[in-house]
C-alpha cells in the first residue's frame, strides 16, 4: 500500500504561487501578513508558517497564545501579531515576544500596568478598530479615551492600526465596505495625529486585497487566499491541500445494505464497494455520506454509499478499475474543497480547519 493512512498533502509550489499572486497585486513596499491561526487553516501550523516565510511573508498572524508559543518554540523569529489572545495572558505574550492586538481600553490598561511593573518600554502593540464588523475593536466613541491612554505612554509603541472588513467578498455590500474603509482612515488619522509618529495601517483581508487593492495601505492580511480560495475565482489561485486516503478493502455485494443503520442501498446488482480509510473522526462531515458526494478513484468519481463512519467510509466503485491500496482523493483538484463546501452549505474554511490533527500533513512539491 502506497499510503497506509489518510494524509493531507500540501503543495509547496501551489502555496508559493498563491503568495506570489497576492504579492503581484501590491506595491513594492506593501507588507504581507499571512494568517497561520487554527493550525494554518488546517494545513499544518509550523510547517506552513515556515513555507510562507520562505516565500516572503513579513508577518504571521495567530489567534491563540498556544499557536504563538508553538511557532516560537519551533524557532520561528518573525514578527507575530496575536489577534485575539485575551488580556489574561500578557505575561506569556511578552515572554514569547508576540505582538498583541489591542481592542479595548481594558486590554490596554492591563498591558500598560504589566509592562510598567517589568520595566519594559516601547513594547509593540497593534490597535484594533471596530469599523462595522462589531466583533472586537475600539469604536469611534472610544477613540478619545484611547488617545488619552496613549498620550505620553512610554510602555507601548503602536506598531500598527488595523480593522477587519465584514463583507469584502460580497459585491452587494461594497458600499458598506467602502464605509468601513473611510471610517478606518478617519479614525487612524486621528490616532496618528495624537501619537506623533506613523504606525502601519492595514484593513484588507484576502478578498479585500483582490477586490479593493487600491486600499492596501501599508500591509495586507492574507488568509484563505493563500490556501487556495479566491474571492474573484482567479485562475491563478491553486488548491494547496489534497486530502488522500487508501482503499482498505473491496467487496462485491449482491444483496443487503451497506453500513450503519442500513442506509446504504445497492443501485447495481452486483455492486463493487470500496472501504476507504477516512471518516468523521478525521473531519469528513457525515452529510457527505448517502451518495451526497463523490471522491476520485483512479480518475473516476465514486459516490459515497451508506453512512460515514468514524474512521472509514464506503464508496460505490462499480465499473471502476481499482484494487486495495489505490489512493482516493477526497478533495484537491477534483473535487475541490469549494465543491464540497457548496454541498454542505458552508465555507471552505470550515472544511480545512475541521481536518483532524491525527492526519499527517505532508509537504510535497
Amino acid at each position: 500500500m502506497r499510503l497506509p493512512q489518510a494524509e493531507l498533502e500540501i503543495s509547496r509550489s501551489a502555496a508559493t504561487d498563491n503568495f506570489k499572486y497576492f504579492k503581484s497585486l501590491l506595491r513594492p513596499g506593501t507588507k504581507v501578513l499571512v494568517l497561520v491561526k487554527s493550525n494554518s487553516y488546517g494545513h499544518g501550523g509550523v510547517e506552513f508558517a515556515r513555507l510562507m516565510l520562505e516565500a516572503g511573508a513579513d508577518y504571521l498572524g495567530i489567534a491563540t497564545l498556544q499557536e504563538g508559543v508553538k511557532l516560537r518554540r519551533a524557532g520561528i523569529s518573525a514578527p507575530i501579531l496575536a489577534l485575539s489572545t485575551g488580556c489574561d495572558c500578557f505575561s506569556d505574550i511578552i515572554q514569547y515576544d508576540l505582538e498583541p492586538g489591542i481592542p479595548s481600553v481594558e486590554y490596554l490598561g492591563k498591558l500598560k500596568l504589566m509592562l510598567k511593573s517589568l520595566g519594559i518600554k516601547k513594547y509593540p502593540i497593534h490597535i484594533k478598530l471596530d469599523t462595522g464588523m462589531h466583533r472586537l475593536g475600539f469604536e469611534a466613541g472610544e477613540i478619545a479615551e484611547l488617545k488619552k491612554m496613549l498620550s505620553g505612554c512610554e510602555e507601548v509603541e503602536v506598531r500598527s492600526i488595523y480593522s477587519h472588513l465584514a463583507a469584502a467578498d460580497e459585491p452587494q455590500w461594497d458600499d458598506f465596505t467602502m464605509g468601513q474603509i473611510n471610517l478606518f482612515t478617519a479614525l487612524a488619522d486621528e490616532i496618528e495625529a495624537s501619537l506623533g509618529y506613523r504606525p502601519m495601517r492595514h484593513i484588507l483581508n484576502s478578498a479585500g486585497t483582490e477586490r479593493f487593492t487600491q486600499y492596501q495601505m501599508d500591509m495586507v492580511r492574507i488568509g484563505v487566499g493563500v490556501y487556495g480560495i479566491s474571492a474573484v475565482r482567479s485562475p491563478q489561485i491553486k488548491p494547496v491541500a489534497s486530502l488522500k486516503c487508501p482503499i482498505l478493502q473491496i467487496k462485491e455485494i449482491s444483496e443487503g445494505t451497506i453500513g450503519y443503520g442500513r442506509h446504504g442501498h445497492l443501485t447495481h446488482i452486483p455492486s463493487k464497494i470500496a472501504t476507504i480509510r477516512i471518516g468523521y473522526g478525521d473531519g469528513i462531515d457525515r452529510r457527505l455520506g448517502y451518495g451526497n458526494a463523490s471522491f476520485m478513484v483512479n480518475g473516476h468519481a465514486a459516490p459515497t454509499i451508506g453512512s460515514i463512519c468514524m474512521d472509514m467510509c464506503m464508496l460505490d466503485i462499480t465499473g471502476i478499475e481499482a484494487r486495495v491500496g489505490d489512493i482516493v482523493t477526497v478533495f484537491g483538484d477534483n473535487p475541490t474543497v469549494q465543491q464540497l463546501a457548496d454541498k454542505l452549505g458552508t465555507i471552505p474554511y470550515e472544511i480545512f480547519t475541521g481536518i483532524d490533527r491525527r492526519l499527517k500533513r505532508v509537504i510535497v512539491k
